[in-house]
């Protein structure tokens, strides 16, 4: 059975907690701090906490969300606590480095993790003081480069987003089976479907006015739901998707979590070889630190125009042919790829055809 976790704001409180207990002298010997989740309850081990002077501590946590495939497993959270006089608020929680921001400046942490500070940090605070928190993420921006933060304004780092305290794991096969049924009811009444590939496709669906009716959502499991597509009647598939998650299908692969396989930077770098581009820009995609940092260097060198529409195409030739394949049915497929902050970069003449039919299905 697949095992629950906890999601990143409860560690960052955690670890809050953990240091503002150590500067009150009431933390227990054992290592672990019992948190309120609203309304569940959590013990969360804490890895180190530590006084810096009288007035402030350091707490450290690691992210475990359980059996969910997600990047910030394992990474440490730290929680930089200061007490002063009480000027105003009994609590203010900043963002250290790491944790991202707004456009607007603010730090990106959100309502359900502000709760969550309140609820446990808050009766701990002498009402003559005021605690004063920073969260640091020192593998925030590195990991915040591998999710789609930039095209929702969130800056410099990652978020402290959710609704809840759990971390379901809903990368484990058995999530497959709600996308699935998903997808049955919905082509029951819309033969043409769009595939989104997370929240950010959906962002971009959204900016298309592609109706929600026909909006499916895959996960990683792009071939499982096109070939379930497939045998369920469909007549088309629009694939709008992150251009660094959904050219993984030009390389053949067809399960895009990076835990499987990730040939992104190879697969770019083939279709810049297959459209002229010299040794050296090769070289440079495949040293490329994300296919975000490929795609800008492609840009650059003009070579964008060329490439993508190359993969577009290539990523539709390749879904028909899994489809035909494994479900023995045509599917029409058509590709839309799109940067970090949403803005489409390709797609293929199938794509634009579908999008017009979407359009006129919707009035």
């Amino acid at each position: 059975m697949a095992r629950t976790g906890y999601t990143l704001p409860v560690f960052a409180v955690a670890a809050a907690k953990a240091a503002l207990l150590h500067l009150q002298e009431k933390m227990n010997a054992e290592p672990i701090v019992t948190l309120d989740l609203l309304p569940e309850s959590a013990e969360i081990p804490i890895e180190q906490v530590a006084s810096l002077d009288s007035t402030s501590a350091l707490a450290i946590t690691l992210s475990d969300p359980g059996d969910n495939l997600d990047l910030t497993r394992n990474t440490p959270i730290w929680a930089w606590v200061r007490l002063s006089q009480r000027v105003s608020e009994a609590l203010i929680v900043e963002a250290g480095e790491g944790l991202g921001k707004t456009v607007t400046g603010k730090p990106a942490i959100y309502n359900y993790a502000r709760r969550l500070f309140e609820a446990n940090l808050l009766p701990l605070i002498p009402q003559d003081q005021t605690v004063t928190v920073s969260i640091i993420l020192p593998f925030g921006r590195q990991l915040a480069q591998r999710t789609s933060n930039e095209a929702f304004g969130i800056l410099e780092g990652l978020s402290l987003l959710g609704t809840s305290g759990i971390s379901q794991p809903l990368s484990a096969a058995d999530h497959l089976e709600a996308f699935r049924l998903d997808l049955q009811n919905k082509v029951q009444n819309h033969a043409n479907l769009v595939f989104c590939l997370g929240s950010n496709g959906m962002h971009v669906a959204k900016q298309l006015c592609i109706p929600e009716e026909t909006i499916v959502q895959t996960g990683n499991w792009i071939g499982a739901m096109l070939v379930e597509a497939g045998l369920r009647g469909a007549n088309s598939v629009l694939l709008l998707g992150y251009q660094g998650k959904l050219i993984k299908l030009a390389g053949g692969i067809f399960n895009t979590s990076s835990h499987i396989a990730d040939a992104k930077l190879e697969i770019i770098s083939a279709a810049v070889a297959s459209v002229g581009g010299n040794l050296e820009t090769i070289q440079a995609i495949l040293t490329a630190k994300t296919a975000d940092a490929a795609y800008k260097t492609l840009v650059k060198l003009q070579l964008a125009e060329s490439v993508f529409p190359l993969l577009a195409e290539k990523i539709s030739q390749n879904a028909v042919a899994y489809v035909q394949k494994y479900a023995d049915v045509s599917l029409k497929i058509g590709t839309i790829l799109f940067n970090r902050q949403g803005k489409i970069i390709s797609q293929d003449v199938t794509a634009r055809k579908l999008i017009t039919l979407l359009s006129s299905n919707k009035k």
